[in-house]
């Protein structure tokens, strides 16, 4: 293997043989943090700029991040700002570091340290100054966004035909966030995807277009049916006074066995002297045959 080697004079970085030549980092990932050592002092990019401006793509980008974390090159921080805005800090350097490192040339060494004996120390070599970004400088996103997202990304395994492309899933997943805002389940969303959709043997040339077009409107809530209403007879009972030449149907207000008309007969007319008009001619029979005078 023949090497011809130009040593630059100026614009260059000094990258230890231990990333180029790292086991566990691919070449992504060599990419991104080499990109990140090389910027100039006071630079803030954070680390998906940079993907981006190295063309690597969002799984590629994140496999190559958890590389880098795993590694010790990378690490990151969530914090609260004083307005209540969420950011991530992050932290790169040419060597690998522990956690407790990280932590340590992130906030400095503590404010109430005294001088330590001895000869002073040289700072170790290889430490970058810290990088922080701006990411996710907003408030956590509600559940529906997520939701959402998910939805949307997963609607080519509901029908093929629907490969969309990446660059129009934040707009479809708004579109679709409309829908769960408004009090649509996901399970709902999906069936008026496909009610939409052309039938199986037709081509869908645009189907981020088409997708957006079914969503950009959002439907009503349809209201969840009433019951049904419990059959008219089962809230009828037999009236058990015996008064009746034939079983009589009433409603109970509450828990009465008998009728309104013989409760009432019953609050007016003496027990034992019935009237054949109250009581029917069964019953009136009946206190003929036992020697009971009848009113006329």
């Amino acid at each position: 293997m023949l090497r011809h080697v130009i040593a630059p004079a100026r614009r260059f970085t000094q990258i230890p043989h231990e990333i180029l030549r790292h086991p566990d980092l691919n070449a992504d990932a060599v990419r991104l943090l080499c990109w990140q050592l090389s910027l100039p002092d006071g630079v803030d990019e954070p680390l998906s700029k940079t993907a981006e401006r190295a063309g690597i793509r969002k799984v590629a980008f994140l496999r190559a991040k958890g590389q880098l974390k795993a590694a010790g090159y990378l690490h990151e921080w969530r914090e609260q700002g004083a307005r209540g805005l969420w950011a991530t800090r992050q932290l790169v350097s040419n060597v690998p570091l522990s956690p407790a490192e990280a932590s340590t040339l992130r906030c400095g060494p503590p404010a109430d340290t005294r001088p330590a004996a001895g000869e002073p120390t040289v700072r170790a070599v290889g430490r970058h100054p810290e990088k922080t970004s701006g990411e996710n400088t907003s408030n956590p996103p509600p559940p529906e966004v997520p939701e959402a997202r998910r939805l949307v990304e997963a609607l080519p395994s509901l029908d093929a035909r629907l490969s969309i492309p990446r660059a129009m899933l934040p707009e479809l997943a708004g579109l679709a966030a409309r829908w769960l805002e408004a009090g649509h389940v996901a399970e709902s969303v999906r069936d008026a995807i496909t009610r939409c959709l052309p039938g199986r043997g037709s081509t869908i040339h645009r189907p981020g277009g088409l997708l957006r077009y079914i969503l950009r409107e959002v439907p009503p809530v349809a209201p969840p049916p009433m019951p049904a209403p419990p059959p008219r007879l089962a809230t009828l009972r037999e009236c058990e006074s015996g008064r009746h030449t034939q079983p009589f149907l009433f409603r109970p207000l509450a828990d009465e066995e008998i009728c309104e008309t013989c409760r009432e007969s019953s609050a007016t007319s003496p027990l034992d002297h019935p009237s054949p008009a109250t009581f029917g001619p069964a019953l009136a029979r009946a206190a003929l045959r036992k020697g009971t005078p009848i009113d006329a």
